[in-house]
């Protein structure tokens, strides 16, 4: 039986491996104990990244803001 990485089970999680690699992978997840927990800590891992968000700041904001009105200011008056 062929022995997947994390890096495969974490392809297969995100659906990104081949039909044929995926059938094999769960045939092995099904008959491989140590197999099934790896996959079940990547899974759990996914679940919580997918609860994270970000936002920049608003400073951050403020600033993009503040230099695209300056660029176009900037363009309108060479014209």
């Amino acid at each position: 039986m062929h022995s997947f990485t994390p890096e495969e089970l974490i392809q297969y999680v995100y659906n990104e491996t081949s039909t044929q690699k995926s059938a094999a992978i769960k045939a092995a997840l099904e008959a491989d104990w140590t197999l099934r927990d790896q996959y079940e800590e990547i899974l759990s891992a996914q679940q919580s990244l997918e609860k994270v968000t970000f936002s920049p700041r608003k400073k951050a904001i403020d600033n993009i803001l503040a230099y695209a009105e300056k660029s176009v200011t900037l363009a309108t008056t060479e014209v």
